[in-house]
């Protein structure tokens, strides 16, 4: 275990708890909107905010890393120990969209406090959780009586991660030298709820395409015609229909190759979550679970890969009937990818599956969008051990294990950097990511920076 003192780091984050507060509410009422170009402006003044606060800190290096969009903010705090283990944290400065009349209560950009809470745009997402990090090092360094931290300490906090990343992969291979990292904490995720804390292992990769059948060059009479040419929306049809088998199994050949299977230890540890179908039913707004035969919920939405149809077309959709036999047909699909599968291969395999599936007189086109890869870190690395013991010291609790379904920018750090990806959240569902009155618990918050504290000597200690 780390040297850090837990009562002495306790103590310094409480001191300093109004300060660190009213300043992130500072940062929050800059409107760094990435999606709409009317706050381009305020998205470089996010950046020029941080970078000014990171200094503030004590980061020896602050810099504003411009892009084809919106700017980055990088800094860095070398470590006088000669062996210390390089870390990097990555967070997003920009926040989603939000307006009064959406539902808020009070002015999105104008954060208040309220019975424990504070509420704003991104105060969760991502802004509150990339700002714990300035005060938790700040309570490594008194607690341990160290001038710099116990880790050559990097941060990469992007603009745009809520307009998709667009440029960041293409940043981080250009900049991958001074990015480069033992390991990559990902500050942008979150616990299972406020009773429950959890380190997130892992997130899903992902693979959308769309593909789109022709048949005649026109609509033509179903009448006339229908029953002796090809219906490319019957053909679609047939092709979305064949996507899984009769247990929920995606059926496209080649799919599950290289898939990393759950280990007993992780269902175990799945198991242990204090999970209530019924709720999660109720926040899905759906009325029964389905997929893969053999599987849990939590596995299938974490640890098994996915394909859904995301929207499909074709054909006359107004009011009543209209008799024809469609010219075209469209289909959106989405795999999510999980440890050992490899984007690309996705590809390949559903283009082939797809065209094989095609008859004659009908074309198609299908079109793939850029890919995200999976990341997963053992649970038995050192790294993600580290983790948990510094926030079992903090929470005071057992720490239990989580993985994400979705899927994130993290996935090119670990491809780009070669560096295992850890994610340390304490957001929870109910701090409402992207809608209204969104918020994020203050003693959480704090819980964040007591963690963010304790994790440094634990990971100099872990990876030496």
């Amino acid at each position: 275990m780390s040297d850090t003192p837990d009562s002495a780091v306790r103590t310094y984050t409480e001191q300093h708890r109004a300060v660190f507060l009213a300043d992130l509410a500072e940062w929050l009422r800059i409107p760094s909107v990435s999606a709409q170009p009317e706050h381009d402006g305020d998205v470089r003044r996010s950046a020029e905010w941080l970078s000014g606060k990171l200094a503030e800190t004590g980061f020896p290096v602050t810099e504003i890393w411009e892009t084809p969009g919106a700017p980055a903010v990088f800094a860095e705090w070398p470590s006088h120990d000669s062996d210390a283990p390089v870390v990097l944290v990555y967070g997003h400065h920009d926040v989603q969209p939000a307006a009064r009349e959406d539902g808020w209560s009070t002015d999105p950009f104008d954060p208040v406090i309220r019975d424990g809470r504070m509420y704003g745009r991104g105060a969760a997402d991502d802004k509150g959780q990339v700002f714990f990090h300035t005060l938790g090092v700040r309570a490594h360094l008194a607690a341990t009586g160290r001038t710099t931290p116990a880790v050559h300490l990097k941060l990469l906090v992007e603009g745009e991660e809520e307009s998709g990343s667009p440029h960041f992969r293409a940043m981080a291979e250009e900049r991958a030298g001074r990015l480069a990292a033992d390991v990559v904490i990902v500050s942008d995720t979150g616990m299972w709820d406020e009773e429950t804390p959890t380190v997130c292992t892992g997130m899903r990769g992902l693979a959308e395409c769309e593909i789109e059948l022709s048949g005649p060059g026109q609509d033509i009479h179903s009448g006339s015609f229908g029953g002796a040419v090809p219906n490319p929306a019957t053909e679609l049809a047939r092709l979305v229909a064949a996507l899984h088998d009769t247990e929920g199994r995606v059926a496209v050949p080649g799919f599950y190759d290289g898939v990393a299977e759950l280990t007993g230890t992780e269902r175990a540890l799945f198991a242990e979550l204090p999970f209530d179908e019924e709720t999660w039913l109720r926040t899905a707004a759906s009325r029964a679970t389905a997929g893969e035969a053999g599987y849990s919920t939590l596995e299938r939405i974490w640890a098994r890969p996915t394909a859904e149809v995301n929207g499909i077309g074709g054909g006359y959709q107004g009011a009543g009937s209209k008799t024809v036999i469609p010219s075209s047909a469209f289909v959106k699909l989405s795999f999510r990818l999980v440890a050992g599968q490899d984007p690309e291969r996705i590809q390949e395999v559903v283009r082939s599956w797809a065209e094989d599936r095609i008859p004659a007189g009908i074309r198609h086109r299908i079109t793939f969008s850029p890919a995200t890869r999976p990341c997963l870190t053992p649970l038995d690395h050192p790294a993600l051990q580290a983790m948990a013991r510094a926030m079992g010291r903090a929470f005071g609790t057992k720490i239990l294990f989580t993985r994400e379904g979705g899927s994130g920018p993290a996935a090119d750090l670990q491809d780009v950097l070669g560096a295992p990806v850890l994610f340390l959240g304490i957001s929870v569902p109910s701090d409402g990511w992207h809608g209204p009155d969104e918020k994020v618990e203050l003693d959480l918050l704090l819980k964040g920076v007591e963690t963010a504290a304790h994790l440094w000597g634990e990971l100099a200690d872990a990876l030496r």
